[in-house]
């Protein structure tokens, strides 16, 4: 009997472990963290278009925003190649069904988008009973994820993107938080969540080095930080990166690091944030973002060699991952910026990696996803080949990768 006892009482704490992981929802761009990281210690380690393949679900258009998940739904935003319709998507996490595909906007003349871009990129961000789906200029809404209504669009919110929209939603209390780093305009604004009214709006202020706009364009997602108690909205752009008070949009500090394009979502661990300023900034750095004013004087270190420009960062413990442009895969050392080892291991690193206890996934323009272990030395746990590539981050639903590749949506699970 007391045998029997115990046998219950860890089955019971396995199953409430089981059910933490699977409980824990994949809310905006980069996960519940806004850092790639989930907690589940049994998502899979090899795969391909025959093996551990749950579901896969064919999506056609052409768009780059990641998945976003609440409780059984998955969704996705979309567009064809032209832009002329812009979609929010449901997918049944069980079952990979397309529950729904809302046509949310219908625009008659799209702004120019390069062919690396979509007019689709910029990944919604999801709560319970409601999804916020932005497309740049060409409109914000917020739906109903019930019935699919549409509760508020904005589409008064002007920039000119240039190369395409890529900045994703960002929730903070009652805000929705969207970025315009533009080749005209530059501005961080907070709608109300109920209305979608301006609760604010602050320019960036930014000194240039010239005035063509092709060098005050970005692309990245801002992260919520708390620093001493108070939240920061840390918000890489060109030539600077700024923090906001996000309730009201103060400035609280900022520091110039030169560059544009800036593309990855800052990281925040060991006191310190992490960020990249590419093309021709000062590459990979440390932030203490403690101070206020001009606090270029705090950067704890750079690396100008092995950044990504476009893909996240990664942080477990004392190291910070990476992967590039050029294939390789990067280890360094949290605390000084040293290159503990690095590894060409082929592909192209657009989509941001993913991390599990142990393990980091790194996910290449040729549909191959690199496994590697999560350790001061190189160890490639698997490589796993799926038909199409991926210009999507992946989301993680439970035990299970959710896979948005070119043309299809795959759940990943043992």
């Amino acid at each position: 009997m007391i045998q029997s006892s115990r046998l219950l009482l860890i089955a019971l704490l396995l199953g409430s472990s089981v059910s933490a992981a699977c409980a824990e929802n994949w809310p905006e761009f980069r996960g519940p963290r806004g850092d790639g990281s989930s907690l589940s210690e049994n998502l899979p380690l090899t795969w391909s278009d025959k093996e551990n393949i749950r579901w896969k679900t064919p999506l056609p258009g052409k768009a780059w925003s990641s998945p976003v998940v609440w409780d059984n739904q998955i969704w996705l935003t979309n567009a064809p190649p032209d832009g002329k319709q812009l979609f929010a998507v449901c997918i049944d996490r069980e079952s990979g069904k397309i529950e729904k595909n809302i046509k949310v906007f219908e625009i008659a003349e799209p702004q120019y988008c390069i062919e690396k871009n979509s007019y689709a990129s910029c990944t919604p961000a999801i709560e319970a009973g409601r999804i916020y789906v932005h497309y740049g200029v060409h409109g914000t809404a917020a739906i109903d994820t019930a019935s699919g209504e549409t509760i508020w669009a904005r589409q008064d919110l002007p920039c000119n993107h240039h190369r395409g929209p890529a900045s994703s939603v960002v929730l903070y209390k009652n805000l929705v938080i969207l970025t315009f780093d533009g080749f005209d305009l530059q501005y961080v604004v907070a709608l109300d969540k109920a209305n979608g009214k301006t609760v604010w709006k602050t320019d960036r202020n930014t000194k240039y080095s010239s005035d063509n706009g092709d060098i005050m364009k970005a692309y990245s997602t801002p992260q919520i930080i708390e620093v001493a108690g108070k939240a920061q909205l840390v918000s890489p752009s060109s030539a600077a990166a700024i923090s906001y008070d996000p309730e009201s949009g103060k400035e609280l500090w900022r520091v110039m690091v030169g560059g544009m394009n800036a593309a990855c979502r800052p990281i925040y661990g060991q006191g310190m944030v992490f960020m990249t300023a590419p093309d021709g900034g000062c590459g990979l750095y440390a932030l203490k973002p403690d101070g206020t004013g001009d606090v270029t004087g705090n950067i704890a270190w750079k690396q100008p060699k092995g950044y990504p420009k476009r893909a996240s960062l990664t942080l477990i413990g004392d190291w910070i991952f990476m992967g590039n442009d050029q294939g390789i895969i990067c280890c360094v050392e949290a605390a000084t910026g040293e290159v503990l080892w690095q590894e060409r291991v082929g592909g192209v690193f657009t989509a941001s990696p993913i991390s599990a206890p142990g393990r980091v996934y790194f996910f290449a323009e040729d549909g191959t996803t690199v496994v590697i272990a999560a350790d001061k030395e190189f160890k490639q746990l698997a490589k796993n080949k799926v038909d199409d590539g991926f210009m999507a981050s992946p989301a993680v639903a439970g035990n299970a990768i959710i896979l948005r590749t070119l043309g299809h949506v795959y759940c990943v699970e043992q």
